[in-house]
């Protein structure tokens, strides 16, 4: 079956990315980086991402909001 969405693609490879909140995002390795993110893992299969993600990814809160005293 082919996804129309590279998002929806299971057997898709994902770039993790990150911004300047420190926040992250699947990106999937056939599309145009968007501005103002870094990749900071080089495309894996989603498992591996998510996997990735649960290990470094411990705080949901965007850096400026955790900077305010934002209460989780």
């Amino acid at each position: 079956m082919e996804y129309s969405n590279p998002f929806d693609a299971p057997q898709g490879r994902f770039f993790i990315l990150e911004n300047a909140a420190r926040q992250f995002s699947l990106w999937p390795e056939n599309c145009v980086l968007p501005a103002g993110w870094q990749v900071v893992c080089e495309p894996a299969l989603p498992e591996a991402c998510n996997s990735w993600l649960k290990d470094n990814w411990t705080n949901l809160q965007p850096t400026s909001f955790a900077q305010q005293g934002g209460s989780k």
